[in-house]
């Protein structure tokens, strides 16, 4: 019994946030977030034509939610690179993932048993970060449950709302890759916890700030691991939002589902997908048929 309550779920969450991220936590979150710029078409490219984008991106994907969340803030956009020891990090592990010889360290984080305790540990950065963004909105905006919302939100899922001028910097525009219309699961969870976090550091929700982030990261490492596991694009809010949207909102929903090719906050759908496919073919079958009658009037 005295090890059953040593072991009870306030202790083991209060142990929980007093770990520190920096540098197991942090470096497994920059890892997994190359990773996934390096998935991105033509980025292994850009990183030998213009090194100086390729990192400009990647640091992009390591801090943009911080960044993000200064700009909603009014505070310092570039505040969070005056921290040289993350920077540093997240900047060995870019040219670690892009440049090692024989792309040895890359298909070491791309073993998937190895991959997975990445991306775990990702997730709990994440959950941190958005509860870490709502206190400090909260000590700005006292009674501002949107703007610690928001704030919740970008922090957790900052770099997919940045994909635009992620995409900008690597000479790709694809407007129909819009993570507001198409999210995908980590951007979803980080808004319904940023709801959560919000609830709670208002006392509306009755319980610890500590029990909540331990309850919300073994529910965002669960989905992650499990999806990243079974390379599935789908999210487990789905089957919820097609009953409740409906009745809500009245449209239907799930149609044209969205979500990320790697499981990540951002970008991969795009014009190979079947929605974008069909009316390029109709509109090229259109040409050449005006084509033609234009061919055969002048005969």
């Amino acid at each position: 019994m005295e090890l059953l309550s040593a072991l009870s779920l306030g202790e083991l969450a209060l142990s929980f946030s007093r770990v520190p991220l920096f540098p197991v936590f942090d470096l497994s979150y920059f890892i997994v977030s190359i990773l996934y710029l390096k998935y991105e078409p033509g980025a292994v490219e850009l990183s030998r034509r213009h090194p100086l984008a390729s990192w400009l991106c990647a640091m992009l994907h390591c801090f943009g939610s911080y960044i993000l969340a200064d700009l909603l803030l009014g505070e310092p956009l570039i505040d969070y690179f005056s921290n040289n020891s993350s920077v540093l990090l997240a900047s060995a592990v870019w040219y670690l993932i892009f440049f090692c010889p024989l792309d040895l360290f890359y298909k070491c984080v791309c073993f998937l048993p190895v991959k997975l305790i990445f991306v775990a540990m990702k997730e709990v950065v994440r959950v941190r970060k958005i509860a870490v963004g709502i206190h400090h909105a909260h000590h700005h905006y006292h009674h501002g449950w949107f703007v610690m919302i928001a704030t919740g939100w970008v922090k957790g899922s900052g770099v997919a709302l940045m994909s635009k001028f992620e995409q900008l910097l690597r000479g790709v525009w694809k407007p129909e890759t819009n993570e507001i219309l198409h999210m995908s699961f980590p951007t979803k969870a980080s808004l319904y916890g940023a709801i959560l976090f919000t609830l709670q550091q208002t006392r509306w929700l009755p319980v610890s700030k500590a029990s909540l982030t331990f309850i919300f990261t073994v529910f965002m490492v669960s989905c992650k691991v499990f999806l990243t596991a079974t390379h599935s694009h789908g999210s487990p809010f789905d089957v919820l939002e097609g009953y409740i949207c409906p009745v809500l909102f009245g449209a239907a929903w799930g149609d044209d589902h969205y979500h990320d090719n790697h499981g990540g906050s951002h970008g991969g759908g795009g014009p190979g997908s079947p929605h974008s496919a069909l009316p390029a073919k109709s509109k090229e079958e259109l040409s050449e048929g005006s084509r033609k009658k234009k061919t055969k009037k002048a005969d």
